[in-house]
């Protein structure tokens, strides 16, 4: 963990890495550009390497950027949710209520430019669900909404399954990359990023709040928190940020699992600067990870989601092995 001192230059860093990043990829694809066509593009959107960048590159690095910020603050907050510091955005079923409601629109011929909205809806029904079943009269039980999510999630992969296997040949690819995470369809999503600010500024007055809540409910309590009004918050919360990413991506794997962890392993635990950091290297991890899928085999692409699981998968090894040898 680096000292209090550097905290704020690498979030300065992180700021700069992570909005630099958006625009810098836009010069790598199928038909590099040089830095002078470049530069020539980014300032004449009219020039044919204008149109390539602002309509197709530029929307799609921002699209990942803020699918990446969104899955790694969703992570935090699933981390201090069920308190296990390795607890993932796509663990409660919301990714599998997106899912099925968008394979259920394509089945049925639904334009492209709809069906994150049926994603966002299917998540919502996805979240109700859950929440009204997981929700007692009783304490708050992060073991009953755990149980409820993971036993909502197998019902939805049954019913996704069931989709693909009656589902014509021909769109079964289209079906298969979104599942897997895909940005090539995605457009500069102006609401996705209004969702993302207003969490972020959400999240951020509740900081000294988390801190406390990762002490454990029962010390929380004793310190004067509303813990049950407190965590179904941060379950809404994190459910609303990961619908909203998987209206616009898919079930992009990884992202929000480790990068809340290695920024907690950088930073250290205090969601003050926690959350601002995961949020900015999240949108950086997934802007490079989006890069690679469009390059490492171009012309053709692959799903960004396989890109962050062969990334995600040895990091996630190492972690743990980390833990082991730590005792943990």
């Amino acid at each position: 963990m680096i000292p209090t001192t550097l905290r704020r230059s690498l979030l300065i860093l992180l700021l700069i890495m992570s909005v630099g990043s958006v625009f810098l990829v836009s010069a790598i694809g199928s038909v590099s550009l040089g830095w002078g066509e470049w530069l020539k593009a980014m300032t004449d959107s009219s020039s044919q390497h204008g149109e390539l960048v602002w309509r197709l590159r530029l929307p799609r690095a921002l699209a990942a950027w803020a699918v990446g910020s969104m899955l790694a603050m969703s992570g935090c907050l699933m981390q201090v949710l069920l308190r296990n510091p390795l607890a993932d955005p796509y663990v409660l079923g919301v990714s599998g209520g997106a899912a099925f409601a968008s394979l259920l629109g394509m089945v049925f011929g639904v334009a492209v430019i709809y069906l994150p909205w049926l994603a966002l809806l299917g998540a919502l029904v996805s979240i109700l669900l859950v929440f009204s079943l997981a929700r007692g009269t009783g304490p708050w039980s992060g073991t009953r909404l755990l149980l409820t999510g993971v036993v909502t999630a197998s019902g939805w992969a049954a019913l996704i399954s069931l989709i693909l296997s009656l589902s014509p040949d021909n769109s079964l690819r289209g079906m298969l990359f979104w599942l897997m995470g895909d940005l090539s369809y995605a457009t500069v999503p102006g609401w996705a990023l209004g969702v993302l600010a207003a969490s972020l500024i959400l999240i951020m007055g509740l900081a000294r709040s988390l801190n406390v809540l990762a002490m454990g409910e029962t010390t929380a309590r004793l310190l004067g928190e509303p813990t049950r009004r407190l965590l179904w918050l941060v379950y809404l919360l994190a459910s609303m940020l990961t619908a909203t990413a998987v209206s616009i991506a898919g079930s992009v794997g990884f992202v929000g699992l480790i990068v809340p962890h290695l920024m907690r392993l950088v930073v250290g635990s205090d969601h003050r600067i926690l959350i601002p950091a995961a949020t900015l290297f999240g949108g950086l991890f997934l802007v490079l990870s989006d890069t690679l899928a469009r390059t490492v085999l171009s012309p053709q692409q692959l799903p960004v989601g396989v890109i962050t699981a062969l990334l995600g998968v040895p990091l996630f090894l190492l972690l743990l092995n980390r833990a082991r040898l730590k005792g943990v």
